[in-house]
């Protein structure tokens, strides 16, 4: 970073020095890792400490209330106490005032208010640090919500990442539990995912996407944009009639018709995220409506991220290890996770896990929360030497927000218990998704080059030996038994491939609206598996005819 950069950004280290010093208590034990504490007064004061470092976020603006929220998740840096301070950030700002409403609707659109809209509430429904909301009419009689950026906040937000990118990867050179945990990468995801929250365009792309997943899940709903009156400063949306789930009272939860509605948008979630790899990072209560038809609208959809199809994979795999307390598979699956670190030690994660899932196995379905629990596997992680993926904090936050959100709606409702029941339907995605018409062409160009090259590669492996110019430790060596051998191999792996290609070509056709059927399945995958499943057993049978009589005769000589 320039010299020049660092002279603009002078008052922003003197108020994040201020905050850093303010809060010493609360950074230092960020640093050294959770300690046990030897009574209420310690617990009280970290509670203390906790809420000061709240208020200290709010005053700093936006940025930081949206770092502190997510912060809320990291049960690898923070003790419970700051954890559930944290948690209770809210996004509360004073309204602007409407003429400078207007100003940028007017700016935005190029036209007058008056012009745009029969009738333009001037009372705002709700101020947050980045924009607020007024409600108006368009001129066809359809009602609106607009979501108008506060001025000057995008520069604002700008200045702050660069100064906390900056710390973040000053804690991760000198700092060792930062560095371990990926404090740096963390931050530039969290970064990233801001950035396209100040622009407009992409929670209006957000809105349509997601209508499109809920489309199988009817008492959930997202706003529809209105694109001609949409820019990255003004966003126009459907006006949703309804009331925040935060603001709802215990009386006024007992009407809902919870249970199904949180099993609804938890399973919602969980395709999103594992089918469709896209992350909406910030589903709190306050970004949910009950709707007048006690329904869910999902608003506040801006702060949204991918996953890759590999980070999917081993999120399922951790997920339903957790529900189903498998630890082997729970160490595996967050493995695939992370980051290998110098030091990694794979038998402490592993002992770890399987102490923490032994620990979580006696508790009841509805007191796991599965955020708290993934937040928990990244200590771990950390401690053992493996970082992190930085898209794990998100997925992390998301889920440490969403079950607030269903224990809002339905305090007995279980999320081991919906993923399990929902595993198939993950499972078969997952298999579709890798069985699409790309991978199959992958997967029979890989197989091509090994037919391609394998004669040529045993002929020079038969040279060489012929020759002598590679020596081979062999105890009465058999050059005819070398070659059955070696038949035998290429045979069993030319017929692994057609099993694999027959396997594919069936998922493929599965998912085909075309060609014959028979029991509503697809003709050509029944035959296909048919055929799979004709030569699996036959290459099971060879190996067993050929290979135990084999080893028998060895036992015996021994």
């Amino acid at each position: 970073m320039s010299a020049s950069i660092r002279v603009r950004h002078l008052p922003e280290y003197a108020r994040l020095a201020k905050l850093l010093f303010v809060n010493r208590a609360v950074i230092s034990q960020a640093a050294s890792g959770d300690t046990p504490l030897r009574g209420e007064q310690e617990r009280a004061q970290r509670r203390a400490e906790g809420e000061h470092l709240v208020r200290s976020l709010e005053e700093m603006g936006p940025t930081y209330i949206k770092l502190g929220q997510l912060l809320s998740s990291r049960v690898d840096l923070f003790p419970p106490e700051y954890l559930s301070a944290l948690s209770s950030l809210q996004d509360h700002a004073t309204p602007i005032g409407v003429e400078v409403v207007r100003s940028v609707i007017e700016e935005e659109l190029g036209t007058k208010v008056s012009r745009l809209f029969t009738d333009f509430d001037e009372r705002p429904l709700g101020a947050a640090s980045l924009a607020q909301v007024h409600r108006a009419v368009l001129r066809d009689g359809r009602q609106v919500a607009l979501k108008v950026q506060r001025p000057g906040v995008r520069q604002q937000v700008a200045d702050d990442l660069e100064v906390i990118g900056e710390l973040a990867t000053a804690f991760d050179e000198h700092v060792g539990v930062a560095e371990r945990a990926g404090l740096a990468l963390m931050v530039d995801e969290f970064a990233r995912a801001v950035r396209a929250e100040l622009d407009y365009t992409g929670e209006a792309a957000n809105l349509r996407m997601l209508a499109s997943m809920l489309e199988n899940y009817p008492r959930l709903r997202v706003p529809a944009p209105v694109d001609d009156l949409t820019t990255t400063r003004l966003l126009t949306m459907e006006l949703v009639e309804g009331r925040s789930l935060a603001t709802i009272g215990p009386l006024g939860l007992l009407e809902l018709d919870g249970a199904p509605l949180a099993d609804q948008l938890f399973k919602a979630f969980l395709d999103q995220l594992l089918i469709h790899g896209v992350l909406h990072a910030d589903p709190h209560p306050g970004n949910v409506l009950v709707t007048t038809e006690g329904d869910l609208a999902l608003v506040d959809v801006g702060m949204t991220t991918w996953i890759t199809p590999e980070l999917q994979d081993a999120l399922l795999r951790l997920l339903l290890a957790l529900g189903t307390t498998n630890a082997a598979e729970a160490a595996s699956a967050l493995e695939r996770c992370g980051e290998p670190l110098d030091g990694f030690d794979r038998d402490l994660l592993g002992r770890q896990v399987a102490g923490f899932v032994l620990q979580t196995s006696g508790a009841r379905l509805s007191e796991l929360q599965t955020g708290r629990q993934l937040g928990e596997l990244a200590r771990l992680a950390v401690s053992s030497g493996l970082r992190p993926a930085p898209q794990l904090t998100m997925v992390g936050k998301a889920l440490v927000n969403l079950d607030g959100v269903a224990r809002r709606l339905a305090p007995s409702y279980e999320p081991a218990s919906a993923i399990r029941e929902h595993a198939s339907v993950l499972m078969r995605h997952s298999m579709e998704r890798s069985a699409t018409p790309s991978s199959l062409i992958g997967a029979m160009l890989d197989a091509k080059e090994f037919a391609e090259h394998l004669p040529r590669r045993m002929n020079k492996v038969l040279d060489a030996l012929a020759e002598g110019s590679v020596q081979l430790r062999v105890e009465g060596f058999d050059e005819s038994a070398l070659m059955r051998s070696i038949q035998k191999l290429a045979n069993r792996a030319a017929a692994g491939l057609a099993v694999a290609a027959f396997v594919l070509a069936a998922a493929i056709f599965s998912i085909s609206a075309g060609g014959p059927r028979w029991l509503g399945e697809s003709a050509f995958s029944i035959v296909l598996l048919a055929l799979a499943l004709v030569l699996g057993v036959a290459i099971v049978w060879s190996t067993l005819r050929s290979d135990l009589p084999q080893r028998r005769a060895r036992r015996r000589s021994t």
